[in-house]
């Protein structure tokens, strides 16, 4: 059901909240040369050394030929190292000349076997889940704590040509920092990504909610019917109008299917029946509907048409439900997701309501209805979390696609609307990264995204871009598709 259509609109609400608030991780620089002190170069060398020896200490090569540690799985499994290592001023660290940093090398063994009997080890090393900011913190205090006051690390620190106190002191801070901030960029990370996955789950939710409403409608003609046969001089066309609604086949198969029950008991936040407590949304639609020339048009038709009770509930739908002001008002407070999921969720809906019609115009009772699935197949599944990493990943190179095509004399690049930033960067990571999706379709649904989302001119900017930027890929041969 979540096309990719929608995954890109979503992933772009997503990147756009997260590049304007992420917090970019670095690695400390050597000291510039003018400015370099005793203490400032030998800080550096020691964090360096610390980052190496973390590298070690989590089973990981630092450079060809290294002799590797016996395993510990208590360490290899420990992320810090890891995520370190995808960062690129890490990849280019591990290919600079003497990138072995040998220093502690020798007392490695010993110092494994001290941090295997250390209390932080000894409190992690039984637990069966682990977080990256947990792992921050084991590392943290084993460097502090172990590892800068094991006596074998300080003498092998003072036999260091060029030792100071206070750059030592220096360079563990530095190591601290680093992973600290490492820590903080990728949660920040996380966090938008399980935002993404929230947001795709709620239009799932949306789409089990909205299929649902008929029922709540309906539900509301039980209530009248019955306020209507107490009356002393109930009305006989009020009554059979709600009894019509109340016979009509589709609601009763609606209402009666399992997999929409078990999913609304498992996603309780998707299930409409709180739409009753007080929201007059459903009153209104009931009025709407009765007044409207679908419903007298239903109300002449031949009842038990099975076929036809479908086609009424899509038409009403369609035409008085979806479009309707108190439903988005409705929404509003219900989601911060839902309203922008309205448009595509709702032809969704549409769909299923429509396959839900049988040839001859029977179904058994049986019978479940033809919902969706979440996603058509892995590849959608995926299509989200892998765009997303891709612009995270590669927006500095992609923002250099931007600013080398802007037509300076039309366009400032430092006054771009910064949705029209991340739209092109995204369609430039689609470009590059999904060569099983067309380039006519991928420019398409940027163009589109950014006429609906971003100013009036931005469709027409980022399709020029576009233009420009796929003539270079191309030209580079980094197309592989057409």
């Amino acid at each position: 059901m979540i096309n990719r259509s929608l995954i890109r609109i979503k992933t772009i609400q997503i990147l756009y909240s997260y590049l304007l608030t992420r917090s970019d991780f670095h690695m400390e620089s050597a000291p510039e040369a003018s400015k370099a002190t005793a203490d400032s170069v030998f800080a550096y060398s020691v964090y360096l050394d610390y980052i190496f020896l973390l590298l070690k200490l989590s089973r990981i090569p630092v450079a060809t030929g290294t002799k590797m540690l016996g395993p510990d799985s208590v360490l290899e499994r420990n992320a810090v190292a890891r995520e370190l290592c995808r960062e690129k001023e890490m990849a280019e660290l591990l290919k600079a000349p003497g990138a072995n940093a040998a220093r502690f090398d020798a007392i490695l063994p010993e110092l494994t076997q001290r941090i295997a009997q250390s209390q932080p080890y000894n409190e992690v090393k039984n637990k069966r889940k682990f977080t990256l900011a947990g792992d921050a913190e084991f590392w943290k205090t084993v460097f502090e704590k172990v590892i800068a006051a094991d006596p074998a690390v300080m003498r092998t620190l003072r036999a260091t040509e060029g030792f100071t106190s206070a750059g030592a002191e220096r360079g563990l801070a530095m190591m601290l920092d680093t992973i600290t901030e490492l820590v903080d960029a990728r949660m920040l990370r996380g966090t938008a990504k399980a935002d993404l996955d929230k947001s795709l789950q709620q239009a799932y939710d949306l789409y089990h909610a909205l299929l649902y409403m008929p029922v709540l409608i309906t539900d509301l003609a039980g209530s009248e019917l019955e306020l209507e046969e107490r009356k002393y001089n109930p009305s006989a066309e009020a009554i059979v109008k709600c009894r019509r609604l109340l016979d009509n086949g589709f609601i009763a198969t609606l209402a009666a299917d399992p997999a929409i029950a078990d999913y609304f008991a498992a996603n309780p936040g998707a299930d409409p029946t709180t739409w009753k407590k007080g929201n007059a949304m459903l009153e209104q639609l009931y009025s709407q509907i009765k007044q409207s020339e679908i419903f007298a048009a239903y109300m002449e038709s031949m009842p038990g048409d099975y076929n036809g009770d479908v086609a009424f509930w899509r038409d009403v739908m369609r035409s008085i439900v979806l479009p309707s002001d108190a439903l988005t008002e409705s929404l509003e407070t219900t989601s911060v997701y839902w309203n922008d999921d309205l448009h595509i969720t709702g032809t969704f809906v549409l769909k299923t309501i429509k396959r839900s019609q049988h040839v001859d115009g029977n179904r058994d009772a049986d019978e479940p209805l033809p919902l969706l699935p979440k996603f058509m197949n892995h590849d959608d599944e995926v299509f989200g979390s892998q765009l997303f990493d891709y612009v995270a990943d590669n927006r500095e190179t992609y923002r250099s696609y931007i600013d080398r095509f802007i037509n300076s004399a039309a366009w400032d690049s430092e006054r771009l609307a910064f949705m029209d930033i991340v739209i092109t960067m995204a369609a430039v990571a689609e470009l590059i990264n999904f060569p099983s999706i067309p380039i006519a379709v991928t420019c398409n649904e940027y163009v589109e995204i950014a006429n609906e989302y971003s100013t009036p001119r931005s469709g027409k900017f980022i399709n020029g871009l576009l233009v420009s930027i796929i003539r270079m890929l191309d030209s580079e041969g980094r197309l592989n598709k057409k």
